[in-house]
């Protein structure tokens, strides 16, 4: 059966020739004389493949060395609960802003050890764009303001980043971490889960600045303290192995690409194809303020559900899967992460314009 282009928000595409490797080397990893899934975390051979990925991954986002890179398990719905366990420890208070439902669990969540401030919300127009603010609005006792970078059921994002001051800034970066630039020294923390751009289910990267570990609530569980994990190199217990290798072989497929420069240009091609073509339709219609899109989630819809209902029907039947929008703001939605080809996206419009001449 030929592949086929793979739409889906997460778990989502992985690189071809990246797969390819892995099943490769599944059987026999090296001269290990084993598969990675078979190989103790605490053996010379996986600690080798441990640092590498740290490594490489430093590299590719210009990592000071006074940040910690973290392996942890639990995704980022565990990270709701690690933040402000963690980093709502002074003051007991901290901002954050909703741009979506990832958000707004982010802060239900860090309500059970601490006070909340909603700096600004989006909710009132189905998070179809960024909220509006100044930094008067943040609180100057805040212990850290939270934002998503980028809104995987939306298809909002983040063009510039807010200006905290000396408050830091915690990013959740789980749908586009590796898509395009970003300047890491303006957080404090930034964590991702793997399923998106970095590899299989099974793997959370956090990224933390040094001055930030210690300072975890007393009752904060050992396993859910980040100095615990950078003390012990993230092996304190055992890592999700295999995503670790998986997640190194795509690091190492990202430098052989040119970088997180060079993705990111691939990026603003594959967005721009899209984004034209729902500028200029007829039918089809994005839902997002055309300033604030996403380079990696991209919603649209048709006029009514019957149309919607059918064009993904044509879809999949041309060989384009997983397209159909969340619930709360239904349609379709094409997540066209870094290993998502152009040619899968112009795939995508040529079926959307065929679909608009017989429906005209």
């Amino acid at each position: 059966m030929e592949r086929v282009y793979n739409f889906s928000a997460g778990p989502s595409m992985l690189p071809f020739a990246v797969l390819k490797q892995a099943q490769e080397e599944f059987v026999c990893y090296g001269d290990s004389g084993m598969s990675v899934m078979e190989m103790s975390h605490r053996s010379q051979v996986f600690e080798k493949i441990l640092e590498k990925a740290k490594s490489d991954l430093r590299t590719l986002m210009h990592i000071p060395e006074n940040y910690h890179i973290l392996f942890l398990q639990g995704g980022g719905s565990t990270q709701f609960a690690m933040v402000p366990l963690n980093l709502m420890s002074k003051n007991k208070k901290a901002d954050y802003i909703i741009t979506g439902q990832w958000a707004k669990k982010a802060a239900e969540e860090a309500s059970r050890y601490g006070e909340v401030h909603i700096v600004a919300s989006s909710a009132d127009t189905n998070f179809d764009r960024i909220p509006e603010f100044s930094a008067s609005d943040l609180s100057l006792d805040a212990d850290y303001v939270y934002i998503t970078l980028n809104n995987t059921i939306y298809g909002t994002r983040w063009h510039a980043l807010p200006d905290t001051g000396d408050i830091p800034l915690v990013g959740d970066m789980s749908s586009s971490i590796l898509s395009e630039e970003i300047d890491i020294t303006k957080f404090g923390l930034l964590f991702a889960g793997a399923q998106k751009n970095l590899g299989p289910a099974g793997v959370t990267v956090v990224i933390v600045r040094d001055d930030l570990l210690g300072n975890a609530m007393d009752f904060t569980p050992t396993m859910l303290r980040y100095d615990i994990h950078a003390k012990n190199n993230s092996l304190y217990n055992t890592p999700p192995t295999y995503g670790i290798y998986f997640m190194g072989r795509v690091f190492e497929w990202l430098l052989a690409q040119g970088g997180v420069a060079q993705i990111q240009k691939r990026n603003e091609e594959k967005a721009a194809l899209l984004y034209d073509f729902l500028d200029h339709s007829k039918l089809f219609r994005g839902t997002v303020v055309a300033k604030d899109r996403s380079l990696m989630n991209v919603p649209f819809v048709l006029p009514t559900e019957e149309l919607n209902q059918e064009f993904l029907a044509l879809a999949k039947e041309n060989g384009l899967v997983n397209l159909k929008g969340h619930r709360t703001v239904g349609g379709m939605r094409a997540s066209i992460y870094n290993a998502m080809p152009k040619e899968g996206v112009a795939a995508l419009v040529a079926l959307m314009q065929r679909f608009e001449q017989t429906h005209q």
